[in-house]
């Protein structure tokens, strides 16, 4: 029996992941994800695509966030037309997540050629009729249901708690004398506001492919990350001054409105305006709607109210002229809008109309990659470049770790632990350098007998 893993993404660093499985006579890949970074480097890395699309026989897909699903219409346009196989919550966040990514890089395009900056790193990687082709191939599959791929190639899905529909991948190969190995995806946090707890796949585990993005950190308790928003909400209403929140449009985005709203009944916070400033927000909210089953019913708003995400501050704005005039706003206001990184989106011009006012807070709630504007930001740089233009930072910058959907450290090794089996042998992925190496000595310390931080491209024989 011969079993192969390959990295192709979220190797030596945290996005773009993608790792190729050949056993059972298959070529499966688990997940197809977006690098994201510096736009020439990240734009090479996801045009060249390291495998041939028509001959991948399946896709398993552990959650929606663009990088681990952005690249699912790229590989559909060369020629992938296999199953994709996904949570019935992930099946329908893809559908609004890969037309807006989409639309994202058309629209991009547009505004470079009009400027004369058009090059090879600006054209788009893909259309939206390809987004769209990659919902006919999208496959429900949901938790604890044993789906077979091939004759002796298996897999069931866990709830990784990390964002509405997030699986672990517990793949079973049986030939010979057997073979199973665990996918962690992006593991969530015990006590997150709206979705589950993770439950991870127990047992023994042969491999152990295992995300590491703060495997070096821990992160504040999820009450103070409320309790400090909050206190900027309210410090920022006393000064008249915004807060611009970069958010990812996915599972972020839900989670600060559902703070805000319970902020808001305990009247720990006055009544501003609170804008969710982004068209994609605005549909993958809807898609929360859609599926109140996997909402943890601990949590005692969720038993109190099923309206989460309306109250009578919060407005969802969709049109573009509707989001132009926010920034004609006076007065204090709390605007969430996309990009989580500060990458690309309506937060740019927020930013750029913003950032000059003293009164101003620019508050992370999530991880911010190398060499992305968000990174620049969080670490200080006091210019920044928006639409060609420098601008000088007089906001003030906060971050509040306790919202990341990411589990720190502890709750790292607390997963680990509650796999319950011993673990042969674990890669390590989706982590800058630090993180990664951190994670690879926690599980030698939990008894694993190999662990491996693989590079780009690198491959093993497992069998």
């Amino acid at each position: 029996m011969t079993i192969r893993l390959t990295f192709h993404g979220a190797a030596g660093q945290v996005t773009g992941s993608m790792h190729l499985l050949e056993a059972a006579g298959a070529r499966v890949l688990l997940d197809a994800g977006l690098f994201q970074g510096r736009r020439a480097e990240t734009h090479a890395l996801n045009a060249n695509l390291p495998i041939d699309p028509s001959r991948i026989d399946a896709i398993i897909l552990s959650h929606a966030h663009i990088d681990h699903s952005g690249r699912l219409p790229l590989l559909v346009r060369h020629g992938f037309h296999a199953p994709i196989m996904a949570t019935p919550a992930t099946r329908d966040l893809c559908a609004v997540m890969l037309a807006d990514a989409a639309h994202i890089q058309e629209k991009d395009a547009e505004v470079l050629k009009r400027r004369g900056k058009m090059g090879p790193a600006s054209e788009p990687l893909y259309s939206l009729p390809d987004a769209v082709a990659v919902q006919d191939l999208m496959m429900g599959v949901p938790y604890h249901r044993v789906q077979h791929i091939r004759k002796h190639l298996a897999f069931e899905f866990t709830d990784a708690g990390h964002i509405l529909g997030s699986a672990s991948v517990d793949l079973r190969i049986s030939e010979g004398s057997g073979h199973r190995l665990v996918f962690s995806g992006d593991i969530g946090r015990t006590g997150l506001p709206i979705i589950r707890d993770p439950d991870p796949p127990a047992g023994p585990i042969d491999t152990l492919i295992v995300e590491s993005t703060y495997g070096n950190r821990s992160h504040d308790s999820v009450e103070h990350a409320q309790e400090r928003l909050g206190q900027l909400v309210r410090q920022a209403a006393g000064k008249g001054g915004k807060v611009l929140i970069p958010s990812f449009a996915l599972g972020r985005t839900q989670e600060l409105v559902y703070s805000l709203h319970q902020l808001f009944r305990a009247g720990k916070i006055p009544g501003l305006p609170i804008y969710v400033d982004s068209p994609l927000a605005v549909d993958a909210t809807a898609v929360f709607r859609l599926h109140p089953d996997l909402f943890d019913r601990d949590e005692r708003m969720i038993e109190r109210t099923t309206m989460l995400f309306d109250f009578p501050l919060v407005k969802y704005t969709r049109d573009v002229n509707e989001s132009k005039q926010l920034n004609t706003l006076t007065g204090p206001a709390v605007i969430i809008a996309a990009s989580g990184m500060a990458e690309s989106g309506r937060i740019i011009h927020h930013l750029a109309n913003h950032v000059g006012d003293h009164r101003t807070v620019v508050l992370f709630v999530g991880f911010q990659a190398e060499h992305t504007l968000g990174r620049k930001i969080q670490d200080g740089a006091r210019t920044i470049r928006l639409f060609g233009e420098e601008v000088t930072m007089r906001a003030s910058v906060e971050t509040i770790s306790g919202y990341s959907a990411h589990a720190d450290r502890d709750e790292l090794r607390s997963w680990v632990h509650r796999l319950g089996g011993s673990v042969k042998r674990a890669f390590v992925v989706h982590g800058e350098a630090d993180a990664a190496q951190a994670m690879a000595k926690l599980l030698k310390e939990e008894g694993v007998r190999q662990v491996d931080v693989p590079a780009l491209g690198q491959s093993y024989d497992l069998g």
